[in-house]
């Protein structure tokens, strides 16, 4: 990685790493050694114990080179990465971007825990990702973790961490722009500028996607108020690092953004917006330390539309939630042969549903309703990495204290009388989890590793207190849901017969707990319950090869999930979780014939899927091509070509009793590039 060394009247310097904070001396103008000190912009070190879990890292240029130009499309070269539906953050509705690992099914909101500069990122009320307030070109890496965790955040780790980690000025250039336009019209734009301040830096980005959209619904099943998936979003970034003493930094980060979209029906709109907040202290002297505190301001609104009538049945006008939290974690000295992680963290979310319903003959007002409440946890871990020459040991122990509390549903008709009403007690609970692992180099070939470990997510305020319709088929929500709870182990070989070739191989065994679903219970009505349990026993394969000018990389996973189904879920046992595929893979071709310039072609394939849980309504496999083309023009410019489906399959994303949703048409970008 380069490094750039920012001079000042102190001789401070800055530059992208992630080891330990370094001090060195340098000689000043007057012969005189002084401090240079070196600014990351990221979290603690590594932990040697990391290969001991099944991880992917993901650098700059396979980010910011996908053919959509999406930060979804980036995490879909993982094994084991999937998204609630097919459909990507410009054709979904937000409330649907869950995101999970390892085939864990469900419903739309996310199993795994997602870190921006180690700040959890999902929505607080619906546990939804903003996926387009997630801009490729602000990430320097990415790394996926699959399976449970217990350090940091770790409650909302069921599935397994991804933690994205933004750009340093190490990765920028001073000035960075790009300009798209595709075959629909539709553009997408964005900028940052990045800058030396003091001893450290700072980053300001902006970008703007816009378009009418594709048609989502089949051309056999339009109807005159049928709409394109219109989409209009932007988000601006600013981050900050600079030092505030010889081993301690601070960072500071800020995110706004606002996303407007159009689903199926003309009228049928949904926004969600958001303003996040972040402070964060380093430490890096002897007694290792990591600060963070956080808050999120979000907001969704969508109007539903009655898809036999195509009028407005439903106005989620407002839904604001909060989410706050912190994190403090220490690292003694502990010896050069362990790393001894102690810490505490907290989060809150809080939020109320308000919306109105209307009467699809009149057009009148039938009900107002109100629903919300607050859930709470409070974490304290303690983990520790042992070195033993070849043989690396780690473990982790983590204590949660969650709180539900404050929950309620109300409607009141359209005078204000009341028609229901429900208080949901308040709740609390401890709970225990773990992980543990260990890796062993055999050679400088061949590296074995094994783990074991347990996870927690508690239910969102959307599960709890929100129902939804989706005609004609009501699903109720359910004050009652308990907290899901992991268990897994898996063990691997990672193989490095040659420079640039690298082969990982994980089999795999997780089993969740008080699965939260939509169960069917007539063919009109569902509720979010807690199944007995999920199970998940699969393979997860991936390959990077680099030959000169010339790379392959791929990935693929192998999943045999099913519903334990006991009780009153009997008739779900041994199905398939819905919208969760047996087979999945993809590779990427890359060629860059000399410097600056890229050529690259990736194929995915995406196997069948149910979209309901009594195994109803097929979603076809998929298989799609895309690729990418950069050209240097003169200097930092160049041209950019992108094409998504360039055979134009048939994606189908949802699929209700045969009305069906499609996923992005073949798509092809042009467009310019400065500094990348």
């Amino acid at each position: 990685m380069r490094s750039r060394r920012f001079p000042t009247a102190t001789a401070f310097a800055a530059a992208a790493m992630t080891g330990p904070f370094p001090l060195s001396a340098q000689d000043d103008a007057a012969g005189q050694d002084q401090p240079v000190i070196v600014v990351t912009g990221q979290g603690l070190p590594d932990s040697p114990a990391i290969p001991a879990y099944a991880n992917v890292e993901l650098d700059r240029e396979q980010i910011v080179t996908v053919p959509s130009g999406r930060i979804e499309e980036a995490l879909g070269a993982v094994a084991g990465f999937q998204q609630f539906r097919r459909s990507d953050s410009r054709s979904s509705n937000p409330s649907a971007q869950g995101v999970t690992l390892r085939a864990l099914g469900g419903n739309a909101t996310s199993r795994a825990l997602v870190l921006l500069d180690g700040v959890p990122m999902a929505d607080p009320f619906f546990g939804y990702i903003p996926l387009s307030a997630i801009v490729p070109e602000r990430l320097d890496t990415i790394r996926v973790t699959r399976g449970g965790g217990s350090g940091p955040f770790g409650a909302g780790a069921l599935a397994g961490t991804i933690e994205l980690t933004s750009a340093d000025m190490s990765a920028l250039e001073p000035v960075m722009a790009s300009l798209l336009v595709n075959d629909r019209g539709e553009t997408e734009a964005s900028g940052t500028i990045a800058r030396e301040l003091g001893g450290g830096f700072a980053v300001l980005s902006g970008r703007w996607d816009q378009g009418k959209g594709f048609f989502t619904t089949p051309e056999v099943q339009r109807v005159p108020a049928s709409a394109r998936a219109a989409f209009d979003s932007w988000s601006v970034g600013a981050r900050v690092a600079t030092p505030l003493s010889e081993s301690i930094e601070l960072q500071a980060r800020g995110l706004v953004f606002r996303d407007e979209r159009t689903l199926r029906f003309d009228g049928a709109d949904s926004s969600s917006e958001g303003q996040d907040a972040s402070i964060r202290l380093v430490g890096r002297g002897v007694w290792q330390f990591d600060a963070l505190a956080y808050v999120q301001a979000r907001n969704f609104s969508n109007m539903v539309i009655s898809s036999t009538r195509f009028v407005r049945v439903l106005d989620q006008r407002n839904t604001p939630s909060t989410g706050l939290g912190g994190k403090l974690e220490i690292r003694p000295p502990a010896g050069s042969d362990h790393v001894l992680r102690l810490g505490v963290d907290y989060r809150r979310s809080s939020g109320e549903l308000q919306e109105e319903a209307y009467s699809a003959f009149t057009g009148n007002l039938r009900e107002r309703r109100r629903a919300g409440g607050r859930n709470s946890d409070l974490g304290f871990f303690i983990e520790n990495d042992w070195s033993l020459g070849a043989l690396v040991l780690t473990g982790g122990l983590r204590a949660d204290r969650t709180v539900i509390e404050g929950g309620f549903f109300r409607a009141v008709d359209a005078n204000g009388a009341l028609v229901s009403e429900a208080i949901a007690p308040d709740r609390s609970d401890w709970s225990l989890s773990y992980r543990a692992g260990a890796t062993y180099r055999v050679s400088n070939v061949l590296r074995l590793r094994t783990a074991i470990y347990s996870g927690l997510r508690l239910p969102t305020l959307n599960e709890l207190y929100r129902p939804f319709v989706v005609f004609p088929v009501v699903t109720q929500a359910n004050a009652a849901l308990g907290n899901e709870r992991l268990e897994g182990f898996e063990a691997g070989i990672d193989l490095m017969p040659a420079n640039g070739v690298e082969f990982s191989l994980t089999a795999f065994d997780n089993r969740v707990e008080n699965a939260i679903a939509n169960v069917t219970l007539t063919p009109t009505l569902r509720q979010r319950r807690n199944l007995p349990a999920i199970e998940a026993r699969g393979i997860e394969a991936g390959l990077s090869v680099t030959r000169g000018q010339v790379s392959l990389t791929g990935s693929l996973v192998l999943t045999d999930a099913e519903v334990d189904g006991r009780g009153a879920s009997a008739a779900l046992d041994g199905n398939r979780p819905p919208q969760t595929p047996e087979f999945a893979a993809g590779t990427t071709l890359a060629w860059r014939p000399a410097a600056g310039w890229l050529l690259s072609a990736t194929l995915r394939h995406v196997g069948k899927q149910f979209e309901s849980d009594r195994e109803t309504d097929v979603l076809p496999a998929a298989t799609t091509v895309g690729a990418y083309a950069q050209v240097p023009i003169t200097g930092k410019l160049a041209l950019v070509l992108r094409g998504e489906n360039l055979f134009d399959e048939t994606i189908v994303t949802r699929n209700s009793n045969g009305a069906i949703d499609l996923g992005v048409p073949r798509t092809l970008w042009a467009g310019l590039r400065w500094g990348y």
